[in-house]
């Protein structure tokens, strides 16, 4: 009589592994450097004890991203003297003194951030306010690490512009409390609102020079 096969524990975990896995494939045929996380603490002590070693890194920067805030990141390194950290993070400043900041951290050697779709083809797709975020995605820091959540992993660059349309971008625009109509109907109205933080999309199909954007893949739903 044949054995009847043990189910995994957490089938959508396993799903994920899977999926996840062919998207390392496709990340790293397009030159992006990858590591895989169980979870955003995972992903946290995968930075701290071994990219962020490995770079050399002197001068630290982020771009917005919930999963970077989240993850305890900053607060790790605030607390390093061997760090120069440009914290565009720290939402007290004046807006003149952020934005001056914003634009200094497209020289630092790391820059951190998340990006708003990945396609499981292995490309990027971001949608941006000022710009700084997906600025220094593409260029200027010497190395990129971006903490990508599951749920940001899509079949296509279409159903990537469509999560951040329909999802992602009202979604942020509620979080960050801006006076656009998405906020008060939860889809895109393609607004005029000052307040609109849909303007700048980029597609990032490889990494140049290679390795230069490191991934961390994590198996759980983190980020819009």
């Amino acid at each position: 009589m044949s054995k009847t096969a043990t189910p995994p524990a957490n089938p959508v975990d396993t799903f994920w592994t899977i999926r996840l896995a062919t998207t390392k494939e496709a990340l790293e045929a397009n030159n992006f450097e990858v590591s895989m996380a169980e979870n955003l603490a995972d992903a946290a002590r995968i930075f701290l004890q071994d990219i962020l070693p490995a770079s050399g890194a002197k001068t630290v920067s982020f771009g917005g991203s919930m999963s970077i805030g989240k993850s305890g990141v900053p607060e790790a390194l605030r607390a390093m003297d061997s760090i120069e950290l440009l914290d565009t993070m720290n939402y007290k400043l004046p807006a003149a003194e952020m934005y001056e900041l914003r634009r200094q951290a497209l020289l630092v050697d790391m820059f951190l951030t998340s990006t708003n779709a990945l396609t499981v083809d292995g490309k990027l797709v971001n949608l941006d306010m000022i710009g700084n975020r997906v600025g220094g995605i593409n260029f200027g820091p010497r190395k990129v690490v971006l903490f990508v959540g599951r749920n940001k992993v899509v079949d296509s660059v279409e159903d990537g512009m469509r999560r951040i349309k329909e999802f992602s971008a009202p979604t942020n625009a509620i979080r960050l409390a801006k006076k656009t109509p998405c906020t008060k109907v939860a889809e895109c109205m393609d607004c005029k609102s000052p307040d609109r933080i849909c303007n700048v999309w980029t597609i990032t199909e490889k990494a140049f020079p290679a390795k230069r954007i490191h991934v961390v893949l994590i198996n759980e739903d983190t980020g819009l």
